[in-house]
């Protein structure tokens, strides 16, 4: 058994699995912060001035069509600050595309709408078939992994990548940004959502029911087929323009009335369940430590709150028995079925069929073309 270490810099410990130090106790997730994304980063005048840039293609590109771009909308932080400062700093007309998946929470609800509301822009709404979604979830609960959000994420992903395909729509903004999110949380604790092979391979054995309308894209479609065939760019302002967690609440809040979440992601019921309380007290995975970590390396916090939040949990002890009834119910299983895979023995992706290999191998060639910094998962 390894012996427990935490990182002397950040706060990303030996939970994964994966993680080096160097001898001054740093891990890796810093050094390659320092290394391969601080020196090309510029969140100041100069990255903004190479986004008006972008901005202005996007705005030529959308020129006599009723959008130029479209974003997925899920009323989190990232999404809805980037949706305030493309309309009202870059004139920007995307098609704000929300996926409903089954579990929103009322905040969120709310918070999409105020957006919508605020900026006069129409929303467009997918809804994902329920009961197909339902089994899905079931089966990753099944199967005994810790990543359990991607039947979910991966709607999100295929279903915005199919619009956009289907319509002609060239541009896809992405809240995806280096200032909350350049430690990604290790590979065995969140795996690939596009793994189709493990999709299926999942779904096959645990699954009840035929997935005939749930959406699926695999990266070759997304990566290579979109990306290189059809002319689609996949485009992240937020790493070019000033964005950190204080600014974009305080911006919200003040124009458009924006109520912020206890914790990254939790504007889903469902995930606010899952990485509070599931994956920490199962597997011991704590996903605080990944947004944690960001926001130390990025100057938003200091080790030292980081560690002091780290010592509560990020569930609420006192309604974790009411969550798993909701949860339970929601998914059609009793409260104690729910309690069983809880207790099951752990399995990881490499329990099922996955196409790692297929992910390493584009991985790395997209960072030797200098297309991809380099993150490590």
């Amino acid at each position: 058994m390894r012996q427990y270490q935490v990182c002397s810099n950040c706060v990303m410990d030996t939970s994964d699995s994966k993680i080096v130090f160097d001898e001054s106790g740093v891990c890796d997730h810093c050094i390659g912060f320092t290394r391969d994304v601080l020196p090309n980063w510029h969140p100041n005048e100069r990255g903004k001035a190479l986004f008006a840039q972008q901005a202005e293609r996007i705005r030529a590109a959308g020129s006599g069509k009723p959008f130029d771009c479209i974003m997925g909308m899920s009323g989190g932080m990232d999404s809805s600050y980037l949706l305030h400062l493309v309309v009202t700093e870059f004139r920007l007309r995307p098609l704000v595309f929300h996926v409903d998946g089954g579990w929103n929470t009322d905040i969120a609800v709310s918070n999409i709408q105020s957006l919508i509301k605020g900026l006069g822009l129409d929303l467009y709404t997918e809804v994902i078939n329920w009961e197909e979604m339902k089994d899905l979830q079931l089966a990753f609960f099944k199967a005994g992994v810790p990543h359990l959000d991607i039947p979910q994420d991966h709607a999100f992903v295929a279903t915005l990548y199919h619009f956009a395909n289907q319509h002609g729509i060239k541009y896809i903004l992405n809240g995806g940004n280096f200032a909350t999110e350049c430690v990604r949380n290790p590979l065995e604790w969140l795996y690939y959502g596009t793994d189709m092979a493990q999709i299926r391979d999942i779904h096959g054995r645990f699954g009840s029911r035929a997935l005939k309308t749930y959406p699926f894209s695999s990266i070759l479609f997304h990566k290579f087929y979109l990306r290189y065939l059809k002319g689609v760019q996949v485009v992240k302002p937020l790493n070019y323009l000033p964005y950190t967690k204080a600014l974009a609440a305080d911006v919200l809040a003040q124009a458009y009335g924006w109520r912020p979440y206890p914790q990254k992601h939790f504007e889903s019921r469902f995930t606010r369940f899952y990485e509070g309380y599931w994956l920490p007290t199962r597997f011991g995975y704590d996903t605080r430590r990944v947004q944690y970590s960001s926001l130390i390396l990025t100057g938003q916090m200091t080790r030292g709150e980081a560690l002091e939040k780290l010592a509560q949990p990020a569930y609420d002890p006192a309604t974790i028995d009411e969550d798993f009834e909701y949860i339970a119910s929601k998914l059609g299983i009793s409260a104690a079925e729910l309690r069983q895979y809880h207790t099951m023995p752990l399995k990881t992706y490499r329990d099922y069929a996955n196409q790692e290999w297929l992910f390493d191998l584009g991985a790395k060639t997209l960072r030797l073309l200098g297309i991809e910094r380099a993150i490590k998962r």
